[in-house]
């Protein structure tokens, strides 16, 4: 593809995400936590550069020391944060320990935030999101408030939505940086944070946590799949498991478009979600623009073939192709025999990133694809930056499919059932899903916790450290008409040090408008058919 073209296609997508809902809107701040512990600390220690042991296999580039005032701190918008404030931030030291491995040109730099006063004695990893492993702003500093050490990585990568790092000059992938990515940088900024901490403050840590979601997610199941003693803890909402096949589904609607010519709208796209809505929201019991299952709604998108949507001032008629693209995508990718790969996107979210279409330069509508799709087939299985993901047909798309689990699988995939040994050592797990996420379908993750039971005992047995909570209405990681956890990584505290597992979390929508109470599979929240719809009290945990 020609610099030109490739230019053409970045304006195009950048012309579509900017109408879109911004990506910083749906992935929000870590999760704080308001349980309490004594401070672990009676003095301020010297905010020093401390000695390092390097992990195994690694080197230690250098360690420095740089110390926050704290107060009223200001972040920045970034292209995967929200401008933020945090108040009353007490004073705190910042130590970065770069690191290097034997045969690898990388260089990972990992970020220890360590509160001069109120130190808890808590450790909290934070999360990444899309293609950064971590995040240095306002979460390792939101950690801080909430008495934790805080700990990140870049993995030794670029910024959220730049895979530039990942294609070698000789046009294959840099093997290093994929695993700092997939899950080495994360373990190691386990064990150097605790280091850190005994040698800052001259005691260990009392108790260790991850906090993350999608990418950050992802993230908490590989530490507890692979590195089940890092974290006492593990916090990891909407997680991107399975990501070799999550990573070539979310392409799906582009590859219909594509494939069948036919380009739907996003007014049009609009009017599906809508009528989606409008059909399958009454089936729980109550009208709230809400559906609980969408894996139960049989709407049926044909319905809408002959009405007219109002699109920027004119009139457009549904057609039996909007139909048939709508019902592809939200069936999701299927082999060509017909059987599903992996969930589409849940009937009643938001289609903007996954599907949603732009003018191209000829004023012909075009579907830019998923950032993060579109990225991981040109980066990692075409090994060309400048691949054209449109051009891709069905055959060569469920090729990839293919390929991108059997090459990556055991990298990235971050699919293994088998928890058993983070069950031993004591670890507890809490996820919470949205069923309107529109980038990650719940479905990869309900997949996941099914596999999990089947190899590890039934749900109770599973429930025992593992919970998972479906948010009815919810979008990715937060967001959207229904009630989202208020104070998650609070239940997980209280569940590892005080041993009282999560009966419920209690819920409440962005405006404060409505509460319900969330339930662990295998149930969750139901209207009990009386009672006002925006109290918690008038919804019970049934059977899923």
């Amino acid at each position: 593809m020609s610099q030109e073209r490739r230019d053409r296609r970045a304006r195009r997508l950048t012309g579509l995400l900017a109408a879109a809902v911004p990506l910083v809107a749906v992935i929000p701040l870590a999760a704080s936590a308001s349980t309490q512990l004594a401070p672990a600390q009676a003095t301020t220690p010297a905010c020093t550069s401390v000695p390092v042991t390097a992990p195994q296999g690694a080197k230690i580039e250098s360690v420095q020391a740089e110390r926050h005032e704290g107060g009223t701190l200001s972040f920045p918008a970034t292209e995967l944060s929200p401008a933020t404030v945090i108040t009353d931030v007490p004073a705190y030291c910042e130590i970065s320990v770069t690191v290097t491995h034997l045969g690898a040109d990388d260089h990972v730099k990992v970020g220890i935030t360590l509160p001069d006063t109120g130190w808890t004695g808590r450790l909290q990893g934070i999360g990444g999101s899309a293609y950064a492993a971590g995040n240095f702003g306002a979460p390792l500093v939101q950690a801080v408030k909430d008495g934790y050490v805080g700990v990140t990585t870049d993995a030794g990568v670029l910024s959220g939505l730049d895979t530039s790092w990942a294609v070698t000059a000789d046009g294959t992938v840099d093997q290093a940086l994929l695993s700092d990515f997939a899950s080495r940088s994360v373990h190691e900024s386990a064990v150097i944070g605790k280091d850190v901490v005994r040698r800052h403050y001259q005691r260990a840590v009392s108790y260790s946590y991850w906090n993350g979601c999608s990418t950050g997610g992802r993230q908490g199941y590989e530490e507890a799949q692979d590195f089940p003693a890092d974290f006492d803890g593990i916090l990891a909402n909407a997680p991107a498991v399975n990501w070799t096949q999550f990573a070539v589904a979310t392409l799906w609607p582009q590859t219909v478009m594509n494939n069948d010519h036919h380009f739907v709208s996003n007014c049009v796209l609009g009017a599906f979600q809508k009528a989606a809505i409008q059909a399958c929201d009454p089936r729980d019991g109550v009208t709230n623009g809400i559906i609980d299952r969408p894996d139960e709604c049989g709407y049926d998108p044909r319905s809408l073939v002959g009405t007219t949507v109002l699109c920027d001032g004119r009139e457009i008629t549904v057609t039996t192709a909007d139909a048939d693209v709508m019902r592809k995508i939200w069936n999701g990718p299927t082999d060509e025999r017909g059987r599903s790969l992996w969930a589409g996107l849940p009937k009643g979210a938001d289609y903007t990133w996954l599907a949603g279409t732009a003018p191209g330069p000829d004023g012909a509508l075009t579907a830019p694809g998923f950032p993060v799709a579109v990225q991981w087939v040109q980066a990692f299985l075409e090994k060309q930056p400048g691949f054209d993901t449109a051009q891709l047909t069905y055959a060569q798309y469920r090729d990839l499919f293919g390929q991108s689990v059997r090459e990556y699988d055991r990298v990235i995939g971050t699919s293994d059932p088998d928890l058993s040994a983070f069950r031993r050592s004591g670890g507890k797990l809490i996820t919470f899903v949205g069923t309107a996420d529109q980038l990650i379908p719940p479905g990869g993750t309900l997949a996941y916790r099914a596999q999990v039971e089947q190899r590890m005992g039934d749900a109770e047995r599973v429930n025992d450290f593992y919970r998972l909570f479906l948010a009815p209405g919810v979008q990715h990681c937060g967001g959207g008409a229904g009630a989202q956890p208020t104070n998650e990584l609070g239940a997980l505290v209280n569940w590892v040090e005080h041993g009282t597992a999560p009966v419920t979390l209690a819920a409440t929508t962005l405006d404060g408008s409505a509460s319900r109470d969330l339930c662990p599979l295998p149930q969750v929240s139901r209207y009990q058919g009386y009672g006002d719809p925006a109290l918690a009290s008038s919804y019970r945990c049934t059977r899923f």
